[in-house]
């Protein structure tokens, strides 16, 4: 019969190297759905080993909750499946003693692990959220060239609402380009519309030019303060055109402050406190919408 505290280390010894060793396997793949999910925010940005490791190491600590419990069913599995292929597990209940005081050793370790794990939850994968998705946003900023999407709106670049119909990833040409500066606010947008063109940076990489090709170009000539006032504007036909935007594309770090307001970067009690607000505000909304409702019907 096997002494108490040695079945209890023996079943240890056996089920906590498979549980790594699956662990690490089953991080390994998340982290390359990662990577390939935003491999095309990380390739050609010409960005340091540190920072791409630095990213890597966030996302992994940040997929830890996902990939702890399949390596422990994949380490139970195998475990109890090498326990009993080598009839072990036979001899030990043969001795008399019960699947449960088997177990409890991994019981014990599991129950451990959940509270371990909502720790670790709670406390430390928010601020490494809040450090990921920062230094994610932070490299999608740098050469924003190569990240134009095709059929929606981006407004990266500040001062700067662009929209490209088409775009050959080859040679780097845009098509049916419309493109929104809003730097004199939007009620005195200039508006400039071209059948194709060219993004690129500058050497010093401190701005950005368009080459623009067979377009239009709208604009006020005076600021206008009211949507009825009578304003004059301007419109210019080209042929070729170029624009020079300042645009800093070295790799400047952002703040952590700037996800501080997110649901990711927030624990447990910080998220009841949010729901909490939100559920007075809506309150009031409703309050003040029956009284309205109650007045004038």
């Amino acid at each position: 019969m096997f002494p108490v505290k040695r079945l209890y280390t023996f079943m240890l010894q056996t089920f906590l190297p498979i549980c790594l060793l699956t662990f690490a396997i089953c991080l390994f793949i998340f982290l390359l759905q990662f990577i390939w999910r935003y491999m095309d925010e990380i390739v050609g940005k010409g960005l340091e080993y540190k920072v791409i490791a630095e990213l890597f190491f966030y996302a992994a600590i940040g997929l830890v909750p996902n990939a702890l419990p399949i390596s422990i069913l994949f380490a139970s599995l195998m475990a109890f499946g090498n326990l009993g292929e080598s009839f072990e597990l036979v001899s030990m209940k043969s001795a008399g003693i019960p699947l449960m005081r088997i177990m409890k050793p991994l019981i014990f370790f599991m129950i451990f692990v959940c509270i371990a794990l909502y720790l670790f939850q709670n406390h430390v994968i928010p601020e490494t959220q809040k450090r990921m998705y920062t230094l994610l946003y932070s490299v999608k900023r740098k050469a924003p060239e190569l990240e134009i999407p095709v059929g929606s709106f981006y407004s990266q670049i500040d001062g700067y609402n662009l929209y490209v119909k088409k775009k050959t990833p080859a040679t780097g040409l845009l098509e049916d380009l419309t493109i929104y500066r809003l730097t004199d606010g939007f009620e005195n947008a200039t508006i400039i519309v071209a059948d194709s063109g060219y993004l690129k940076m500058t050497d010093d990489k401190q701005a950005l030019m368009f080459y623009l090709y067979k377009g239009e170009l709208f604009g006020n000539l005076e600021k206008q303060q009211y949507a009825k006032d009578k304003v004059p504007y301007r419109r210019e036909i080209f042929d070729q055109k170029q624009i020079l935007i300042p645009f800093d594309a070295n790799f400047n770090r952002m703040d952590d402050s700037f996800m501080k307001d997110k649901y990711v970067s927030k624990n447990t009690a910080q998220l009841q406190q949010t729901a909490d607000s939100l559920t007075l505000f809506v309150d009031s909304l409703r309050r003040t919408e029956a009284i309205s409702l109650k007045k004038y019907t």
